[in-house]
C-alpha cells in the first residue's frame, strides 16, 4: 500500500576528512621507516647496540617526564599558594611554559625507534619548543577565528540528541531563572 509519502532512505555516510584519510597511512609508514632503521643500525653494529639505545631512550624519556610533571606540579603549588594569600598571580616564569612539549618530548623518546628519538631530542631544545609553542598558538587562534559565531557557553546551550534510528534532533537547553515566587511543588516521579 502507497500513501504517496516518499520511502525514508538511509542517511548518506558523511565524506571521510583528510586526517582520517591520510592518518593510517601516516602511521603505517611510520612503522615501517621506524622497524628499516632500526634493521640498518643493527646490522652496522649490532642487536645489542640496538637493545641499549631502545633502553636508554626508555630511561631518557622517563627522566623526562617526570622532570617536567614535577615542575608543572610545583607550578601549580605556587599558583594556589598565592591565590590564598590574597596576592594576584605573578607574571609566569620563562621556565613555566612548555611543560606539555616536554612530556611529548618524553613520550617520543620512550616510544622504541630512532626516528621518534630524533624528534624527542629535538623537543627538548628551548628555541624548538618556542617555535612550536608559537605555532600551536596561531593554529589554535586561527581556528577559533574561523570557528562559527557564537560563545563557548552557546556550545554548551545546545544539545544534540541522536536517536535509534540514526536521526538527530536538535535542540537548546533552556535555563529558567529563580524569581522571587517559590516554585511551584513538582509531581513524583513515577514508572
Amino acid at each position: 500500500m502507497t500513501t504517496g509519502a516518499q520511502t525514508p532512505r538511509s542517511p548518506a555516510r558523511p565524506p571521510r576528512s583528510r586526517l582520517r584519510t591520510f592518518l593510517p597511512l601516516g602511521v603505517a609508514a611510520w612503522l615501517v621507516l621506524e622497524i628499516w632503521l632500526l634493521t640498518v643500525v643493527a646490522g652496522a653494529s649490532s642487536g645489542f647496540v640496538v637493545f641499549l639505545l631502545l633502553v636508554a631512550g626508555v630511561v631518557l624519556g622517563s627522566v623526562v617526564i617526570k622532570a617536567a610533571g614535577r615542575r608543572a606540579f610545583r607550578n601549580l603549588t605556587e599558583t594556589i599558594n598565592q591565590q590564598q594569600s590574597g596576592m594576584p598571580p605573578g607574571t609566569p616564569r620563562p621556565n613555566s611554559e612548555g611543560n606539555g612539549l616536554m612530556m611529548l618530548a618524553g613520550l617520543l623518546l620512550i616510544l622504541p625507534g630512532l626516528v621518534s628519538d630524533a624528534l624527542g631530542l629535538l623537543l627538548l631544545l628551548p628555541p624548538v619548543q618556542k617555535a612550536v609553542s608559537r605555532y600551536a598558538q596561531r593554529t589554535v587562534e586561527r581556528k577559533l577565528r574561523d570557528a562559527a559565531p557564537g560563545g563557548l557557553g552557546d556550545a554548551f546551550r545546545q544539545a544534540r540528541m541522536h536517536r535509534p534510528d540514526g536521526k538527530v534532533v536538535q535542540g537548546e537547553v533552556v535555563r529558567d531563572e529563580p524569581d522571587d515566587a517559590p516554585p511551584e511543588p513538582r509531581p513524583p516521579l513515577t514508572r
